[in-house]
């Protein structure tokens, strides 16, 4: 496997994780099921991982999962490992085969679906599952899969009237079947998912809106790639008709997803590869998606922004911007972690960063980091617009170059409450191109 030692696998201990896209960066996370439990938003995602020097393992190697929340506006809590490959009671070992999952809740009951390689060999994966009284575990894990299910890919729909329907399959044959009410066993024979487009399918997310059944869906396209479809029916079983792609392939790599409604907007999940440059260490995201009238679904783009809006304590990526002018952004170099930057600030340029929640006005000052190669100017922090209230400045000093980054600290100089765009304005001597780096903001109580 030498052709994956070019490959920089960033890795480091952290329990918060930032919140514009791609939403997790310590760690490569792939597949995300989102679900809202309790008014929480909750993350159920594969995870990608580096292959290791000259061992076995396949294109993907996704040894395990871990789950994560929405704490704040932007920050992602991750829960750590729930469930490794070889502690799957029925699995085959070291098998880096632990693709997407699925969470559902039922009663006071949550239930965890899961595709893994069979130690039996009786298929290329079976699906299992594992109960919990927590969304985030510890899951007592079924001592085997569930009988007669034989796909990757579960994606769970719980009806208005308390049935389960498990959708799962990757290939030209998409299934669904009704769980028993125990959610661990089949009610029949699987049928096959009729009404959908000729090619690969996988990814099932079925969801009910307004008394329509979507199904949703992966979907490769020859002449395009991997791309988000979905069809309706007015029966969870179908027959469906197809409606269109939620999103276009983006990068030549898979695309997985989820979709939820969460305070009242609805979001698209998904994941892509920028930051590792490599199409099998993938990342999450979410953008925000809308049905038009008639019920069919307004295409979405993937942007850098994503559905955060920061508060208190929350990390605001400021490259996520809203608007730029006299900026650019690039991707971040020197002690930092992977992600972008803003760089090549000139005299009076700006970012703009919308929908920032102050609160009720407990933050006392503002944490940017930052690197400078020169030592005139400073960079201010402003309300609504480039002209707006000043609330933070911050002069500039040599950090010892564009790529050594340090953190400073200013005080905020009067109370801001509620939710509000700030605007970042660039400051030094006319003719200058490079100002200063930067990356984030932080309000800090």
């Amino acid at each position: 496997m030498k052709k994956y030692t070019f490959l920089f696998y960033f890795c480091f201990i952290c329990i918060y994780t930032f919140g514009q896209n791609p939403l997790v960066t310590h760690m490569y996370t792939a597949d995300p099921t989102a679900r809202v439990f309790d008014d929480k938003l909750y993350i159920y995602p594969s995870h990608d991982i580096v292959p290791k020097p000259g061992g076995k393992a396949p294109k993907f190697c996704m040894p395990d999962y871990h789950i994560f929340s929405l704490e704040n506006g932007s920050t992602w809590k991750d829960h750590g490992r729930i469930l490794d490959q070889n502690e799957v009671p029925w699995g085959k070992k070291d098998a880096y085969g632990m693709w997407a999952p699925d969470c559902i809740k039922k009663g006071d009951t949550y239930y965890y679906y899961y595709p893994a390689p069979p130690e039996d060999g009786s298929f290329f994966r079976r699906i299992g599952v594992g109960t919990s009284k927590s969304p985030t575990g510890p899951f007592k894990w079924e001592e085997n899969y569930i009988a007669g299910v034989k796909g990757i890919d579960p994606g769970l729909l719980l009806d208005d009237n308390g049935k389960a329907y498990l959708y799962y399959g990757g290939g030209d044959d998409i299934y669904v079947v009704q769980l028993k009410d125990n959610m661990k066993e089949i009610t029949g024979k699987p049928i096959k998912v009729e009404g959908l487009p000729s090619s690969y399918k996988e990814g099932s997310f079925p969801f009910k809106h307004n008394g329509v059944y979507y199904y949703t869906f992966a979907h490769v396209f020859p002449e395009e790639g991997y791309t988000i479809g979905y069809a309706t029916s007015d029966s969870p079983l179908g027959p469906f008709t197809y409606k269109g792609k939620i999103m276009d392939n983006i990068g030549n790599g898979t695309n997985h997803h989820s979709i939820v409604k969460y305070k009242g907007k609805w979001i698209l999940f998904y994941h892509w590869w920028e930051i590792s440059g490599y199409s099998r260490l993938r990342s999450m995201r979410a953008d925000y998606m809308e049905f038009k009238e008639d019920g069919t679904i307004k295409k979405v783009k993937p942007t850098l922004r994503g559905i955060a809006k920061p508060t208190v304590g929350d990390t605001i990526q400021i490259d996520r911007y809203n608007e730029i002018r006299e900026a650019k952004t690039a991707f971040v170099g020197g002690n930092e972690p992977k992600g972008w930057m803003v760089c090549d600030t000139r005299m009076m340029g700006y970012v703009k960063f919308n929908d920032v929640d102050f609160g009720k006005g407990t933050a006392k000052s503002i944490a940017a980091r930052f690197s400078c190669g020169q030592r005139n100017g400073s960079f201010e922090v402003r309300l609504d617009n480039p002209k707006g209230k000043l609330i933070a400045d911050f002069p500039l000093h040599f950090t010892g170059g564009w790529n050594t980054w340090e953190t400073m600290e200013a005080k905020i100089k009067e109370k801001v409450t509620g939710v509000h765009n700030i605007v970042v304005v660039f400051k030094s001597l006319w003719g200058a191109d490079k100002i200063a780096n930067l990356n984030w903001l932080i309000l800090k109580d």
